[in-house]
Order: structure tokens, then C-alpha cells, then sequence
């Protein structure tokens, strides 16, 4: 490969990247016709840490945007997070989540996941769960990983209709949509 397609495919990987920064070196080197070697040797050249490391930054830095849940409040690893508009959380299905005979995941882990991603996308310091309208469509196994995401699909007042959907790889596991209020005083007790 000549130096000119090399620089070429060097900007094109800092640009999916940028666009992807979850992609793994295979996906990267499926995408670009090339061997993952070869994606590893771009990326040092590039100084484009690995994936681990990106999604650290990346989590860490939507960490610091969260205002209404406590990090540890939070079901799923937050993956991404833009306040009012979108966001994306990463849960791994573990022993303690399944149905010891069925070996499914319990609704609540799944459902909590996306509830705490609904929350997490107002800009308020307390933020509660008016309704949601949802739908579990294939049980999620021991093992899988979940992918939430959500967006903010409109605003009125301190009102937020908010869509959430999980997958596991390719399959659409849980979908919805959640009425949020973000309330201004904290609650008398």
C-alpha cells in the first residue's frame, strides 16, 4: 500500500473513531479491508489508545455531565451522555440478575437499567418517574450483554417524554417510552 493510501486510511480511522470511539480493532479492520494487525500498528502511530481506554475516557467524561442520579445510582455502565438529548448505558447480565431455573435475566435489572438512563438524561437534581409505557420482547440469558439507549424525544416545562430502547447484539430486547419530571425542591419527608 502506497504512503498516499495509507494517510488516507489514517484519517479515515481518526474519523471513525471520533464518529465510533467504541469500535474494536476487528470491527475497524472489517470496516477498512485490512488485518487487526495492521489497525493496531495504525492506531500507535496515530497515538490512538484502545478501545479500554477510550471507553474510560469517554465514560468518565459523561460521569461529570451526570446531575441527577449518583454514579452509583446508576444501573449499566454509562457509555455516553449528552444532558437533554441522548445517552447510553452497558449491562452485563450476571449470576445474581438470572432466574436460577429459567436462566433469565429478572425484568427489574432490565427495567432499572433503562429507568436510571431515563432519569440521567434531565438536567435536574431530582428527577422522578411519571409513567412508562414498555415492552420486554425476547428474555435476555445469563451472560449477554444490554445496550440501552435513550433519547429525550420532546420537553414541556419540567416534563420529559424519553425513549428508551436495549439490544442484545442485534436483537431488540426492551423498548419504551418514559414521562420524567425534573422537580426543583427536594421532597419533604
Amino acid at each position: 500500500m502506497t504512503r498516499h493510501h495509507k494517510h488516507e486510511r489514517h484519517q479515515a480511522l481518526r474519523d471513525e473513531i471520533d464518529k465510533n470511539p467504541f469500535s474494536t480493532d476487528e470491527e475497524l479492520a472489517r470496516h477498512f479491508g485490512v488485518s487487526v494487525s495492521t489497525i493496531r500498528l495504525d492506531r500507535t502511530e496515530l497515538s490512538i489508545p484502545e478501545l479500554r481506554e477510550r471507553t474510560k475516557a469517554v465514560a468518565h467524561e459523561a460521569y461529570d455531565t451526570l446531575k441527577s442520579l449518583g454514579e452509583a445510582e446508576l444501573v449499566g455502565e454509562l457509555r455516553g451522555l449528552h444532558i437533554g438529548e441522548s445517552g447510553s448505558t452497558l449491562l452485563k447480565i450476571e449470576e445474581s440478575m438470572v432466574l436460577s431455573k429459567a436462566r433469565v435475566t429478572r425484568g427489574h435489572h432490565l427495567f432499572a437499567q433503562a429507568n436510571s438512563l431515563a432519569i440521567a438524561l434531565v438536567d435536574a437534581e431530582i428527577v422522578l418517574t411519571g409513567s412508562v409505557d414498555m415492552k420486554f420482547l425476547r428474555p435476555v440469558r445469563y451472560g449477554e450483554t444490554v445496550l440501552a439507549e435513550g433519547k429525550v424525544l420532546r420537553r414541556k416545562g419540567n416534563k420529559y417524554w424519553v425513549e428508551i430502547t436495549a439490544h442484545v447484539n442485534q436483537d431488540l430486547v426492551l423498548t419504551g417510552t418514559w414521562v420524567v419530571f425534573a422537580v426543583e425542591k427536594p421532597l419533604e419527608v
